[in-house]
């Protein structure tokens, strides 16, 4: 029998490792008509629904339903173009109200690289495309969110990932390397 479920991950997984391979666009000053973003909105949205669908039907870890959950919070915000000095103090706050709430639930410690890593993407979610601060929140956040990943044992959030990092920190690398950050 087919596994919807675990097929609604995949996709929306390969969704979003094409977005993180996807080059940024020469228009970096309208996120609406990037390429990249669409990929980026579009897999969270159906990484959400495989979060909840996870949680709800096998009991999976709830973290991944805020992680989907912040992300498309942060995608609106990247797709509305909004300035770093508003969505910054949005998603820092609300990262923190998360690191705050994860301890009150304490299922342990891990819990805090699973928020870090939240926090890591969704303001590489926000930040301004093309920057050097962006891909490197987006490399940090994958990596952090896959090492949460691999101890729940969550093998398409782990390996989403791992290759979201890897292609993020492609881009890092190629920026440093070309000297050509922001």
């Amino acid at each position: 029998m087919i596994d919807y479920i675990f097929l609604t991950g995949l996709f929306g997984a390969l969704i979003l490792v094409v977005g993180a391979a996807w080059p940024e666009g020469k228009d970096l000053k309208r996120p609406m008509k990037s390429v990249k973003n669409w990929l980026f909105a579009i897999g969270a949205v159906t990484m959400l629904i495989y979060a909840l669908l996870n949680y709800y039907f096998t009991g999976g870890a709830v973290f991944f339903a805020f992680l989907q959950g912040f992300i498309v919070i942060a995608s609106v915000m990247m797709m509305l173009n909004l300035s770093d000095k508003v969505d910054i103090p949005i998603i820092s706050l609300t990262g923190i109200g998360f690191v705050i709430w994860s301890l009150t639930l304490f299922e342990g410690y891990t819990t805090i690289i699973f928020i870090l890593g939240l926090v890591g993407i969704s303001l590489g979610y926000t930040l301004q495309m093309g920057t050097l601060k962006r891909s490197t929140a987006l490399m940090l956040g994958g990596a952090l969110i896959a090492i949460f990943s691999y101890i729940e044992a969550n093998w398409i959030f782990f390996w989403l990932n791992v290759f979201f990092a890897v292609f993020s920190g492609y881009y890092v690398m190629r920026m440093v390397l070309l000297k050509g950050y922001k």
